[in-house]
Formats: C-alpha cells, structure tokens, sequence
C-alpha cells in the first residue's frame, strides 16, 4: 500500500529533516508513528497524504509512483485516504453534522443513506449533543472528535492520524483507539502518530519510530 525507498525532505535549501527513510505498509496493517517532537512525524504523514513531495528517492501510493502522477491523479488517490490534521480543518460555515458527512456528499452518496450512521457516529465519539453546533463554539477536544470522525465515515483504505487523542481525557483516548482498531478490522491500514506511550502499550502494534531524521521499525 504504501512504500518509501531512501527518502529524503528538506524545507527549501535548509538541512534535510528526514533522510534515506525506507519502510512499506502493507493492506490491513496498524502502525504507530512516534519519535521526539520536531522529529518529522507530520511531513512523513504529508509525505504518505501526496501533500509534500519527497527532495529525493522514490514514494509509492496504492502501488503508484508518486513523482509520476498529474495533479489529479494525485487528488483521486486522496480520496481513498482519511487524515486527521493537528489543525483539524473544519469548515466553518457547516456543522459538526455536516462536516463529518461531507466526505461521503463529495463521494456521491445520498444523505437517506448515510444520515443515521453520521449521527451514530458522532454519538460514540461523544458529540451527540453537539451535531449542530459550528467549528467556532466547539472546544479544541470537539473539535478534534468531529474531525476523527470525518476521516473514518468513509472507511477509507488508508487513515493517517497525527496526535488524534493529543486534545481528550483518557476515557475518550480508549474510545477513539477502539474506533481505529475496529476500522482496523474491517481492512482499514491505520497509521496514528502519538507521544502517547500509554496509549502505544494498549495495542500490540509496529512502531515507526523516527529519530534524528531517521526510521526505525520497532
């Protein structure tokens, strides 16, 4: 599914921050991502998300070289990935309702067919008394819950998730860990990056853990 042969990324003509990572995930596999801050954790994510372009080596994508591919066949292979940002980038103008709901609007699905599992869905995460409300109202903790849910409503292939539990309490921390495992299951790759060791412990899961620049699997 995804495959990094020696890759390097620098910022412009600054120092490269990650070099020669080399590593694959295969379809169905859950991993962690975890290193010091300012390790590299989130441009490996936007590496993997095609939001970044690698300075050198090779990156492939659901099979596909990603040096190779137009602007829109880029954007294509996006859409069978969910990403949970640490900026959560909801739109303001819809609710929390809607903004979970909106992947599966983009992908074509009629509202009657997707409207009890949206709500559903925002019940388990814990914003059922919040469906309505927008981005604005909503606390750093809300608003990092409707984001989860909006990058797994459409059970993706592939979820890239940077700190998805950095802004709950622990009880929450469990749920949404058990949201990602279910996925999981039901053949989803998940890759979640955390500081959060407990968290870590709870899951017999590789770790991808980045250090100095460079990838280590654990």
């Amino acid at each position: 599914m995804i495959r990094f042969d020696n890759v390097g990324l620098r910022y412009g003509t600054g120092p490269e921050i990650l070099r020669d990572v080399t590593f694959h995930v295969l379809p169905g596999s859950f991993h962690f991502l975890t290193g010091p801050s300012g390790a590299g954790k989130t441009s490996l994510l936007r590496l993997i998300f095609m939001s970044l372009r690698p300075s050198r080596g090779l990156s492939f994508v659901f099979g596909h070289n990603v040096a190779e591919l137009s602007p829109g066949a880029r954007a294509e292979l996006r859409r069978r990935i969910g990403i949970v940002f640490q900026d959560f980038r909801l739109l303001e103008h819809l609710t929390t309702w809607e903004n979970v709901a909106l992947p599966l609007r983009v992908m074509g699905k009629k509202e009657s067919n997707y409207k009890e599992d949206v709500t559903d869905l925002l019940r388990w995460v814990g914003l059922g008394e919040r469906v309505n409300a927008y981005p604005e109202i909503l606390s750093g903790g809300e608003k990092q819950r409707a984001a989860i849910a909006r990058a797994v409503i459409g059970r993706p292939e592939l979820l890239l998730a940077d700190e998805p539990t950095g802004n709950v309490d622990p009880v929450i921390a469990n749920r949404l860990l058990r949201l990602f495992v279910e996925l999981n299951r039901l053949g989803t790759s998940v890759i979640i990056a955390t500081h959060d060791y407990g968290l870590m412990e709870q899951l017999d899961a590789p770790r991808l853990v980045i250090n100095d620049g460079q990838l280590q699997i654990c």
